[in-house]
C-alpha cells in the first residue's frame, strides 16, 4: 500500500471523529490537545483494524501521533514489520 492511500485513510478516519478540525494542517494533534485519551484510543483501534496492525505501547508516544504524517510513517513502518 502507498504512503499516499495510508495518508489519505488516516485524514479519513481522523475527519470522523473531528470533522471541524484541517488535520493537514496540524502538526501538534496530542501536544496541543486537539486530540484527547478517548480519541486516541479510537484511532488506534481504527488504525489496528484498518491497516492490520498492532500499535504497541511502545509505538503509543506523542511524537507518533502529533500528525498525519507522523501516523502514515508509523504505519508504513508497522506494515513492514
Amino acid at each position: 500500500m502507498e504512503s499516499t492511500t495510508i495518508k489519505e485513510t488516516i485524514l479519513s478516519i481522523l475527519q470522523e471523529l473531528h470533522e471541524d478540525i484541517d488535520f493537514e494542517q496540524e502538526d501538534r494533534l496530542v501536544d496541543d490537545k486537539i486530540l484527547d485519551s478517548f480519541d486516541l484510543v479510537t484511532l488506534v483501534a481504527e488504525l489496528g483494524e484498518e491497516f492490520d496492525v498492532e500499535i504497541t505501547a511502545k509505538d503509543f508516544v506523542e511524537e507518533n501521533f502529533n500528525s498525519v504524517d507522523r501516523l502514515t510513517k508509523m504505519i508504513l513502518r508497522l506494515m513492514e514489520e
